[in-house]
Order: C-alpha cells, then structure tokens, then sequence
C-alpha cells in the first residue's frame, strides 16, 4: 500500500513556504522507516496553525512535530524561568539579547496537542484520548542533550517531563542515524483502543491541502481564445471584454498585467473591491512569463485607493481632506464624494500634472469594470502612456452598485473605444454543471433580462463534477445558529470526499450578520479570517488582509467576494430582496468552483420570495 502524503512529493519543490533542510531530512525520515499506514501531512492548514509535520494512523494515532533548523553553537540560547508563568525562551548573538518566546518549540506543540484534542478530534476519550497524540519536538542540527537541557524548564512546566514517550525530543544523532523509534517512540504501536477511521475522518478535513492552497502551484489553463487575449493587444491598445460569471475574465487580466511584466512594461491594475486585489495577484504570479515579481512588479490598486495616491503625489493633499470634511457623517455626501467629487479632483491634478510627479503606466487593467462609472474610466485614461494600453472586463449580470447601465454605447465611445462589438466570452470554466443549471435559473427568473448574461458550460462536456447543492429555508431568530451548523456540519457531510476546513467560505450581504456567525464559530474554537467590522477603517484593514492562502475558514460580504472562487461556499440570504440584492445573490452563487472531488453550495435563507426556487434544489429544508 502507498503512502498518502500531502502535498504530495513531486510538488514539494513548488510549495508556497519550501521545506527547509532540516524538515527535508525529517521528512525522509518518517517516509523511509514509518508504516505505509502513517499518512504525512507538511505544514497542515490547522484553524490558523501552521506545524511542520502531522502523522496520522486510523489504527493508532496522531503525532505533530515541530522542526527546528537552529545551531545551538552559533547563537547563546537560555530559558528564563517566571514562577506561575511560562518560563520565556531567549537568545543573544553576540551583540543584542531579544525573546524568541513566539518560536518556543515547547509551547507551539502543547498547544498544537491540546487543539487537537479538544478541537479537531472531538471523539476522542476524553483524557485517556491524550495518549493516542504525540507532540514532538525535532532539531536536525543540534546535539540531543544540548536540546533537552535548554528545554527542560519548558518541559517541565508543561507536564510533559514525565511522559517522553508522547513528549519526544530528538537532535542530530537520530537523525543522521535513522532511528524513528527515538524522534516517534509510538510508532512502534499497531493499534491503540482509543483510535478508529471515525476520529481519524475527524483529522483528515483540518489536515488535507486545501484547494487554493493546491491551485497556487498549477499554471493558469487557457482556451485557445483566452490566451489569445493574454498575449496580443488591439492597433488602438484599447479592449473591452465582457463574459459571464467563471468565463475567465479576471484569469485573463491576471495573466495579461503578468504578461506585460514580462515584456517590461510598468502596469497598473485597478478593482473597485479591495479584497479582488490578492485573487488576481495569485493569479498573475501563475503566468509562466510572472518570474515571480507580480506581486512587486506590477501595482495592484483599488479605484479609491489609487485616486488617493495620485492626491497625495501631486501635492493635493489638503484638497483631498477638504473633500472629506463632514462627509463621513452623511451617508449621501459621502457616496457624493466617492462617486464624482473625488475622480473630478483626481482629473485636475493629473491634468495640472506638468512635473509629472503622478506615476504613468504602459498599461492600465481595469477588472469587474460594471462597477465603475464611465468617468472613472476616463480619468484612469490620464495615466496611460501614449501608445499604452488600456482593458476593460466587466459582467453586467453582477450589477451589484447600479453602475452597469452607466455604459451605454455613447459612453463607450467616449471611454476611447471604437466602434463595434465587445470581444465576448461564453463558456463558463468555473461552476459545476449542477451549479451551472441553478445559476442560470436564478438569473432567468430575478434578473434584469436586458442585462442578463448567461453561462454556458462547455460544448459536450460530460458531468465529472459532483456537487451538493443544498438550501435551508429559517426564520431570523435562528440564522445565526443555522449558519453555524451549515458551516461546521459541511466537511462532515462530504462523506465521499475529503473537504479542507480552510476551504470553506461564508458569505452574506451583512456586516452584523456576518460578525455573529464568525463570533459563533469563535465559541466553538473555529477560527475564521473575515472581513467584518462596523468601523469602515477596521474594516478596510481587513479586507487588505484578506486572502484564500490563509489557514483559516474565509467569512465576507458578497460584495467583497464578488471575482473569486471558492470550493465550500455557505451563503446566508437575509428577507429583503430587491434589485441589488438580487444581484448579489447571483454573484455569491457563481462564484462556486467545480473540483472532481465535489463542491459544496448551501443557501440558508430567510427570503419568503425564494422559497420555490429553494424547492428546486437537490436538497430543501425548513428548519
């Protein structure tokens, strides 16, 4: 039987965070002298936890460890005993002494230990489950009873002194002479009572890689038409592209300012959405042609953001203020302010620009375009070289701000677009055929028709997709609570496959339900990256740290997620809808990602004018 590791071995030269030498020969170690029934697992997305390596045996148990690569000969190393308190780990090299309590082996493995036991493996027997996991501590390069006096105190004031059997600490000497049976002494066992396939299923949806994280090391696939649009530009550099949701619209873009790196042109792309900004950087840095400097090479900037920068480059500053001053109180000056005050003063600056102190670009890449007004567009233009190069994508279907129908055929012309069609795309990539059908009916029925765009799947393409597709009808009074059972109850039920907790997005169109349900996953010990906050500055700072690589479940707004792609997707349906809502809706709904292992989609809705919609999925329920 072979092994299961994940990730897997031949992508370990393309992991995000490379092994380092020490975790390469401990890696070796376990897959050389380990059982084929002991699963690997390399630095495992754990609820925000990132330890090195996680064993697994359904027949016997757990181990965690952590790796440290330190020469203890190189830097003085000494532990600082506080009484009640954890004593506190430091270092001097030479010149400063400083803490390096944030990377004490001893507390990252009791409390790896501990959320394991209380957390990931719910079914285990309570204190007696303790001894189906090992918590270990592994430094390749340092002599084992340096290790084990420099970390006794810590030890000791753990418990974990008298237990070195589930407590192991090993050094260079088991290493370098293979003896697993002294870095994981339980693995000599082939069974243990408090083990079974169930709690190891438990494990195995915190431990698997999870689908971005496996995604970020593939390259960008392209139609023969996608990639056309990547590596050629129009005689006038001017192109519009418009397509439905997961018809690669925004792959094209992130590939296109990759491109064009590449080439060494200086490229600026702009999103209405803060949080599309990391989506389309992760994309851009797949293009082969990337050489791994989109992220520094190209700027990625928010409409809003940018009209700032230029305000502040261009010695306006105190104009840009000025704006400001009383608007933040009232919602209509603000959105005032926002819409035509600001992009108008924008325009100004650049044009009075003559030092040219506002940066200029051979390229300007503007992504979910059915956002912004056509006069943003037009002061964007003031920043393309001549000769440059400008793109427009946009999808009017998620016309979630009322913009869309701003570009009428007079203002395209206008926004320095020639005569004729958009270059359209067709075929949707990213939904499930299933999801495909649910979306398109959705749109159908609630949707405006003239600005309906339907996907369509690919032409003959067989169903290899499974996908569960799942609609809870509630009241307000229990939402919350169903959001939480939906999220927690989503990789247990994908009993066919095995879903990644990380994976597993939240979405709803209110920040104060959105808040609730992340501070009910918080009392239950799961911990979500969101972007919640009643405070519009808190909440900007979280969108900017917003992103799938994190080890965490994902909770936004359907605005804020409006241009990704998710594999698990709970989307929360308030009672009020209209025709933003509406659209809203939509988008949340597309933005589900066929895998061959299965998506998941599940509306909890509170809606009365859903409810025969809600009847046509695969599974209805009122609860």
């Amino acid at each position: 039987m072979g092994r299961f590791v994940s990730p897997s071995i031949e992508h370990f030269d393309r992991l995000r965070q490379p092994l380092t030498e020490g975790e390469r020969m401990v890696f070796d170690l376990f897959n050389e002298t380990l059982a084929p029934e002991w699963e690997i697992y390399i630095q495992p997305h754990l609820n925000g936890l990132r330890p090195d390596f996680v064993l697994m045996n359904p027949a016997v148990g757990i181990a965690v460890f952590e790796v440290k690569d330190w020469n203890l000969d190189a830097m003085r190393y000494w532990v600082q005993e506080r009484p009640g308190r954890a004593p506190r780990l430091y270092a001097c090299d030479g010149r400063k002494e400083f803490s390096v309590q944030n990377q004490n082996p001893v507390e990252k493995i009791y409390r790896y230990k501990q959320e394991i036991h209380e957390l990931y493996c719910p079914r285990l027997d309570g204190k007696a489950g303790f001894a189906t996991i090992t918590a270990g501590i592994i430094f390749p390069f340092a002599n084992t009873a340096a290790v084990h006096e420099l970390l006794r105190p810590c030890l000791d004031y753990r418990g974990m002194l008298g237990w070195p059997q589930y407590n192991p600490v090993s050094g260079a000497e088991a290493i370098a002479e293979n003896k697993v049976n002294l870095v994981f002494p339980e693995s000599r066992r082939s069974t243990s009572r408090f083990m079974s396939d169930e709690q190891a299923d438990d494990m195995r949806n915190w431990l698997i890689e999870p689908d971005f994280s496996a995604t970020q090391r593939k390259p960008i696939e392209l139609d023969t038409t996608q990639r056309s649009y990547v590596t050629s530009r129009t005689q006038s550099g001017y192109r519009r592209i418009k397509g439905p949701a997961g018809s690669g619209k925004s792959l094209i873009l992130g590939a296109r300012a990759a491109q064009l790196l590449g080439e060494g042109k200086e490229v600026l792309v702009v999103t209405f959405n803060i949080t599309l900004l990391h989506y389309l950087m992760d994309v851009a840095v797949r293009w082969p042609n990337s050489k791994g400097r989109t992220r520094q090479g190209v700027t990625w900037l928010n409409f809003h953001a940018w009209c700032k920068r230029v305000c502040l480059d261009s010695d306006h500053e105190k104009e840009y203020l000025d704006l400001w001053r009383g608007a933040e109180e009232e919602r209509r000056d603000e959105d005032n302010v926002l819409r035509f005050r600001l992009p108008a003063l924008v325009g100004s600056c650049i044009d009075s620009d003559a030092d040219e102190m506002v940066q200029r670009y051979d390229a300007v890449l503007v992504d979910e375009g059915q956002d912004f007004l056509p006069s943003w567009w037009n002061v964007l233009r003031k920043v393309c070289r001549d000769g440059g190069e400008m793109l427009l994508v946009a999808d009017a279907t998620q016309d979630v701000y009322g913009t869309a129908h701003s570009w009428t055929d007079e203002a395209m012309t206008g926004a320095g677009f020639p005569g004729g069609r958009w270059a359209e795309l067709q075929t949707c990539y990213r939904l499930p055929p299933s999801a495909l059908k649910v979306a398109r009916d959705f749109a159908s029925q609630y949707l405006p028709p003239d600005t309906v765009d339907l996907p369509n799947g690919p032409q003959g393409e067989l169903d290899l997709y499974p996908c569960a597709l799942r609609w809870v009808q509630t009241s307000p009074v229990r939402a919350v609570e169903i959001c939480l059972e939906e999220i927690l109850q989503m990789a247990p039920r994908a009993t066919d496959a095995i879903l990644a907790i990380p994976d597993i997005t939240f979405l709803t169109g209110s920040q104060k339900m959105g808040a609730s349900v992340v501070n009910a996953l918080g009392s239950k010990g799961v911990n979500a990256v969101h972007t919640y906050s009643a405070d519009k500055k808190e909440s900007r700072r979280r969108k900017m740290g917003f992103y799938m690589g994190d080890a965490r479940v994902k909770a936004t707004t359907l605005h804020s997620f409006k241009g990704w792609e998710s594999r698990a997707i709970v989307i929360f349906v308030g009672e009020k809808t209209g025709g933003q809502t509406l659209a809203l809706i939509y988008a949340g709904l597309t933005r589900l990602k066929r895998h061959e292992e299965g998506s998941f989609l599940t509306v909890v809705s509170c809606a009365g004018d859903l409810v025969e919609f809600g009847r046509s999925w695969d599974t209805y329920e009122e609860r």
